[in-house]
């Protein structure tokens, strides 16, 4: 199988090196002069360093509009920017005929490209309605992916094909890869998991405990479902990979960029001091707002979300944000 990756971040990265011991790989950066050094260094020196790039890994930096020509000549396109580069990438591959499909985990920023805020697939049905598409997520860090470390995704889509060709493209001795026609569910999970690994970082960073870590974890997986449900996902897609297993992944793993931010704010640092700190996008920071704002709209309930939004917005200092959430009135567990 031929496969194109867009976009040479740490996570594109990772899995064109993954695929590339048994498939034909070409990794595409959008900077011609990144491209050139992952050619000469064999090594992705910025995002992901002492990860060597397999002797038949091709690098290019062809011009964007090339990439419909480039995609053309292969048999599954993997989009591998941030949920920032996701609506001009599909507009550009929108007549493309092979498989597509993302791996950005996120709600579009509100007011992005005209639209307010929208999944994934919702981008596509709006840029590229006719594209055989989908998304390839779970409980992943790029260092243990590229290391060949046991991992485990899903590939999710409405098509069987677009399914089938992920299936073939990565399920591999160090890779399972489960199907899933649950899109949005797998989606959603994805996005808002971001939002709580920054509480779940605030609540380690303040040394609260184990209890309240726990505790912490399993009312966000309440909140991911709400949610997910009220977009039309099904509740068990959210016990598999790309809703418990995400979320614990990016919640508790030292490697979790997301985590880190909320680490940070305990720490007394600021919003843009994390952020700068980090190198790399952490998408739970860029997305928090939109995701409690589709969920005020759809009349869901999402108090840590909320929390999460106000100690980002610095309305809230990080002692404030667990004692208001703390403050709530009993409620019944199912609710």
């Amino acid at each position: 199988m031929k496969i194109l990756v867009l976009g040479a971040g740490a996570w594109g990265t990772a899995l064109a090196i993954s695929a590339a011991p048994r498939h034909a790989v070409t990794l595409w950066a959008r900077d011609a002069a990144q491209a050139a050094d992952l050619a000469a260094r064999r090594e992705n020196a910025r995002y992901l360093p002492g990860a060597p790039l397999p002797p038949a890994l091709v690098a290019s930096g062809a011009p964007l509009s090339d990439v419909p020509a480039l995609a053309a000549a292969h048999d599954l396109v993997i989009v591998a920017t941030p949920m920032s580069g996701l609506r001009g990438l599909l507009g550009v591959l929108a007549g493309c005929a092979v498989p597509v499909a993302w791996l950005c985990k996120g709600f579009e920023a509100a007011g992005a490209g005209g639209a307010g805020g929208q999944l994934g697939h919702e981008i596509c049905a709006e840029v590229a309605p006719a594209l055989a598409a989908g998304v390839l997520s779970g409980p992943s860090f790029a260092q243990e992916v590229a290391a060949g470390r046991p991992t485990a995704l899903v590939a999710a889509s409405e098509s069987p094909a677009v399914r089938q060709a992920l299936v073939e493209a990565f399920h591999g001795p160090a890779m399972r890869i489960y199907a899933n026609d649950d899109v949005a569910g797998v989606e959603v999970g994805g996005a808002v998991k971001n939002v709580l690994a920054i509480a779940t970082g605030l609540c380690d960073g303040l040394a609260l405990g184990l209890n309240a870590r726990a505790a912490l974890i399993t009312r966000g997986l309440a909140e991911i479902t709400r949610l997910g449900l009220a977009l039309g996902a099904r509740a068990e897609t959210f016990m598999g990979l790309s809703g418990l297993g995400d979320l614990v992944l990016t919640a508790t793993g030292d490697l979790s960029r997301n985590r880190r931010v909320g680490l940070l704010l305990a720490e007394g640092r600021t919003l843009a001091q994390a952020v700068a700190s980090l190198g790399h996008v952490a998408e739970g920071v860029y997305c928090a707002r939109t995701v409690a704002q589709r969920a005020h709209h759809l009349g869901v309930e999402m108090p840590i979300t909320q929390a999460v939004v106000a100690l980002l917005d610095g309305r809230l200092r990080p002692a404030d944000a667990v004692a208001a959430l703390m403050a709530r009135d009993p409620a019944v567990e199912a609710e």
